[in-house]
């Protein structure tokens, strides 16, 4: 789990803190285009579709009166949603018919292709009408995602733009390598209120994230209501790091949470770490110490140092209390237990304690869930483990897999996006790495780790700890762009991984999340978007043949940079945490 302090390896203190993409008559060329040119919508979709054929010479323009006719209204009202606030349109939603019509955009649970399974989806684009076609509402609510990109990058503005609404020509089918793809967010380290949970979790969305992973409690803070032990909530959710006044979520908000994710067609995974990271929990009720005596809360990102009491009957009454009050509240499959860095915790009492937790879970109805480390005692068969090493083998691993376990993909030095993009990051940490945008994108989830096969591997998840994370404008500034980068490993086929046609890809994203108001880090490994209206720059243009040193300028791409030291031939935006330009922003 978490990972400030990588397995004791670093203590680190805050105050530190797609192969070819098959389009009808050809693949991607290699894709550099200069930032100024808006991007084209077909050829810049994240994550890349397993299949998009153009209609050549066709566009559909979306009428000031068209209607959105949807067999799921869930879908359709979201769908509206999105539309209305930028167009000004009314887009009444009104029910599917059997046969779509003519006109507007149709959502139809009929007519997909069966190898669109369950999340999938297939898209036409006409000159006359829309037509999405999935199995299930959550296939449509993917094909959604997809069919916001094809608009222009103000069809994400909250005010009312000017239009025309256009939508190239194409059919699109389209299903995920993973079903299980996913984002986790620590609300223990910082407590982040429920409307900024409600912010990420539209974020997720729009790169078909299915799973949302919520970490709870944690040494600094508990942060839900138990009824039961209620000053889990009142006292140990009173503070967080750097000793600020935390929160916690009544269990009224955490059901509002799981509610608004299933809106989304997104499962919420609790998390209450266990035997370890557990410090909260001991300095609120002093019985489940060994010996009767609560520590003081802790506002530091120390790790490893506390345990429940293996050996008192209480500490499974307080775990089975726990587990049954948060499963009660959270309809889908799965808890996660936690269970890493228990150094506090012998590995005799570890085994003791996972023997009797684990079938607690089973009782209460859910299959469980834990980082890694609980690999290390024999798993029922249906149990999750979730690698968030930084080697690529682990035999604890191995072995649960051989017992029938499939393997959440998570490796720290890879997916955990509160780790730096670089030396000069202000936030986050870097016990694991630093993780520029490109070290995000170039693993196999598939085959990651040794002995453990693509069949076994049941998706893919990025981690955000939130020890330096204090406000949404954090928490997007640490995901994007890395979270689209997993998104990708886990909808698209392996097939269609390429760095640079996913790099220019993810150009095409900024102006969205501009109009969106996501504040995205604009890493210079990525050539991004100006939405086709660059500045002027007076700036030189930048020459491969001139010798360049500290302090020159130039431009390239229509953005002005800046040489930090002596450089000949590197190209402006193509390196990354050690490159030569600094990015000063476009002309």
């Amino acid at each position: 789990m978490v990972k400030t302090g990588g397995r004791s390896r670093v203590r680190v203190r805050l105050a530190r803190t797609l192969a070819a993409l098959t389009i009808a008559g050809g693949s991607l060329a290699a894709l550099q285009p200069a930032a100024a040119v808006a991007a084209e919508p077909l050829t810049s979709l994240v994550p890349v579709p397993v299949s998009v054929q153009p209609a050549a010479g066709v566009t559909h323009t979306l009428a000031a009166n068209a209607k959105i006719y949807a067999a799921s209204p869930s879908v359709g009202d979201y769908l509206a949603g999105v539309l209305r606030k930028s167009t000004g349109y009314a887009l009444p939603v009104e029910a599917a018919p059997a046969n779509p019509p003519a006109d507007g955009i149709s959502l139809l649970l009929s007519g997909a292709p069966g190898s669109v399974g369950d999340q999938g989806y297939q898209l036409t684009v006409s000159a006359q009408n829309v037509v999405l076609r999935a199995n299930t509402a959550a296939g449509l609510f993917s094909g959604v995602q997809t069919l916001r990109q094809l608009f222009p990058a103000a069809i994400e503005s909250a005010t009312v733009q000017p239009g025309p609404w256009m939508l190239p020509g194409a059919t699109i089918t389209d299903h995920p390598r993973f079903a299980y793809r996913s984002a986790m967010l620590d609300v223990a380290r910082h407590f982040h209120p429920v409307d900024a949970v409600k912010k990420y979790i539209d974020q997720l969305a729009l790169y078909k994230i299915n799973y949302f992973h919520l970490h709870l409690a944690d040494d600094q803070g508990w942060r839900i209501m138990i009824d039961s032990w209620p000053k889990l909530a009142t006292y140990g959710g009173s503070t967080q790091v750097g000793g600020g006044p935390g929160g916690y979520y009544t269990k009224a908000q955490y059901s509002e949470i799981v509610a608004y994710a299933a809106s989304r067609h997104i499962t919420v995974v609790p998390e209450i770490d266990m035997p370890g990271h557990t410090n909260a929990a001991l300095a609120s009720y002093a019985e489940l110490n060994c010996n009767g005596v609560a520590p003081p809360l802790r506002t530091d990102i120390e790790v490893g140092y506390s345990s429940l009491c293996i050996s008192k009957e209480i500490t499974y009454q307080f775990v089975a209390d726990v587990i049954r009050e948060i499963s009660a509240l959270t309809p889908g499959p799965y808890f996660h237990i936690g269970g890493d860095e228990a150094h506090a915790t012998s590995d005799a009492d570890y085994q003791t304690f996972m023997a009797k937790v684990l079938p607690i879970v089973a009782q209460h109805g859910k299959t469980v869930q834990g980082w890694h480390d609980i690999a290390k005692v024999q798993l029922p068969g249906s149990a999750v483990p979730q690698f968030w090493g930084t080697t690529t083998a682990d035999q604890g691993v191995v072995n649960a897999v051989a017992r029938g376990s499939k393997v959440l993909m998570s490796p720290a030095n890879k997916a955990y996006l509160d780790m730096k993009y670089n030396s000069s990051t202000p936030l986050g940490l870097s016990w694991a790495g630093f993780i520029e945008v490109q070290t995000a994108y170039e693993w196999n989830p598939g085959a990651y780790l040794n002995g453990v096969p693509e069949s076994a591997v049941l998706g893919v998840e990025s981690p955000l700890w939130t020890e330096t994370i204090v406000t949404s404008a954090h928490i997007e500034y640490m995901a994007f762009p890395r979270l689209a980068a997993h998104a990708e490993l886990g909808w698209s086929p392996w097939s269609t991984h390429n760095w640079n046609q996913f790099r220019t890809r993810l150009g095409a994203q900024g102006p969205r999340w501009t109009a969106m108001g996501i504040n995205f880090y604009k890493s210079p490994q990525i050539p991004w978007d100006t939405g086709g209206n660059p500045g002027v720059c007076s700036q030189p243009a930048w020459d491969a043949a001139t010798v360049y040193t500290g302090g020159n300028v130039v431009s390239h791409n229509g953005t002005k940079w800046t040489a930090k030291w002596w450089t000949k031939g590197e190209e402006p935006g193509t390196t990354g945490e050690w490159g030569v330009w600094r990015d000063d922003g476009p002309c």
